[in-house]
């Protein structure tokens, strides 16, 4: 029993990582390169940083929707995780609202 609280953890230990990098990825992209782009015209930051969002944010939807179809999270937290991908800082929210409790009990 104590392998699979253990898998079931280190499960959700993968989908706040992925959470955690797409969102810090967003918040980048967001503060960092678009500003660099129209405020100082230096193209290059939102060339370098929009593909790495945009794999991120692919592998953080791939992550969370394979845990739904394992059954590890239900609807209401998979479609939570997946419109929190597109709303600045919600990822961060998402991990700390949903997947805390979620890992804790897990």
């Amino acid at each position: 029993m104590q392998s699979s609280q253990t898998s079931s953890t280190s499960n959700f230990s993968i989908l706040k990582v992925a959470a955690l990098l797409e969102g810090t990825s967003l918040l980048l992209l967001l503060l960092v390169a678009m500003p660099m782009k129209y405020a100082m015209g230096i193209p290059e930051a939102v060339k370098i940083i929009g593909p790495i969002h945009g794999v991120l944010f692919v592998l953080f939807n791939i992550v969370l929707f394979t845990h739904a179809m394992k059954g590890h999270l239900g609807f209401f937290s998979t479609m939570s995780g997946f419109f929190a991908s597109f709303i600045p800082l919600g990822t961060f929210i998402y991990k700390a609202k949903v997947l805390k409790p979620k890992s804790r009990f897990a």
